[in-house]
């Protein structure tokens, strides 16, 4: 079997990965910057493990890395670099909206070097991306579509994902309309959402299906949008007015050294459900439809394996979305994966 890599490994999301390949009796390298936290964590799994910075990365012999280190608009280029050197195809589990565009625009030199570069392959973007092909293939000249998603209650957010989101906070929101991604306000659009348990509340928030989707589909105006109560939503709006303060010099790096380690309990991870709803529509015509997923991190280990597994086994180049690389389907062939209308 081709030999392949989970950098990263150390952090809460990485960790999760690797204990569930392992389990299910895959074997990939552990590699990360923390020596000390890849080499315990690789010798109670009995695994191979190297230690290395971005600086200077050692790829010898792979030919898959799946890219676990955020936040990856810091991280993300480098190990690209270092793949399209290597030969070796990329995967990652980020959500950022620039990590997404600087990838695809590297689509001819994936394709030179017969690598794939894969972007988003955890909860962010594969539900959703694969959630907008199905409504596009449905509605094929749509000129809108709008996502949606409410995730699980009372889980904590891993420390890598909060310092993901403090670097964005000062870039505020995103949409894309007639094709172009423009900057707004965070929360700057408040609906009312339809998702399968019932109605909430939800606002607009930069996810990464700005980039993605739109490169799935090609519908030029898109929105996303994430469950919040209303005074979650009123607070965010008021978020949004303060976020020039973290453009200042080292503010973000300041707030992101304080962030706690966490994440959600294996509980949490276990009982914890995602609703997620999409549509599209053009005039008077419209699609919808709803996935509902396990819950975001115990989706993204599941998921980003069955994409290493599936990469693995298939010959890809360029750079690609989720369901333009494994199918509209991808998504519903996830364990614990119910499609809705």
């Amino acid at each position: 079997m081709t030999a392949w890599m989970i950098y990263g490994a150390n952090g809460y999301t990485g960790e999760l990965i690797a204990r569930e390949a392992v389990r299910r009796g895959l074997l990939p390298i552990l590699a990360g910057r923390n020596a000390e936290q890849i080499t315990a964590l690789a010798k109670s799994l009995d695994l191979e493990s190297r230690v290395f910075s971005l600086d200077a990365p050692d790829l010898e012999g792979v030919g898959l890395v799946l890219h676990c280190a955020g936040p990856f608009s810091r991280t993300s280029r480098a190990m690209v670099d270092a793949c399209l050197a290597a030969g070796a195809h990329y995967l990652d589990i980020t959500g950022e909206i620039k990590v997404f565009e600087a990838i695809y625009a590297r689509d001819a030199e994936a394709r030179n070097r017969g690598v794939a570069l894969i972007p988003g392959v955890g909860f962010d973007v594969v539900p959703t991306d694969c959630l907008a092909a199905k409504l596009a293939a449905d509605l094929p000249h749509a000129d809108e579509l709008l996502l949606a998603f409410s995730p699980s209650r009372g889980g904590r957010t891993s420390r890598g994902t909060m310092r993901t989101a403090i670097e964005g906070m000062s870039k505020g929101g995103a949409v894309r309309r007639e094709g172009r991604i423009v900057q707004v306000p965070l929360a700057f659009d408040v609906r009312e959402v339809p998702f399968p348990g019932g109605p909430r509340t939800a606002v607009t928030i930069p996810w990464g299906d700005i980039s993605s989707a739109f490169r799935s589909t090609g519908i030029p105006n898109i929105r996303v949008y994430m469950a919040a109560s209303r005074r979650g939503a009123a607070r965010m709006k008021r978020l949004a007015r303060l976020a020039w303060v973290t453009a200042l010099p080292g503010v973000t790096s300041l707030m992101q050294r304080f962030v706690a380690e966490g994440g959600p309990s294996a509980e949490q991870r276990t009982t914890g459900r995602v609703e997620l709803w999409g549509h599209v529509s053009r005039g008077s015509e419209e699609r919808t439809m709803t996935i509902t997923t396990p819950e975001g991190y115990e989706f993204t280990v599941r998921s980003a394996l069955a994409a290493v597994e599936r990469l693995l086994d298939r010959s890809l180049s360029g750079a690609l979305t989720p369901s333009q690389a494994f199918g509209a389907g991808f998504a519903e062939s996830i364990e614990g994966v119910v499609v809705g209308d």
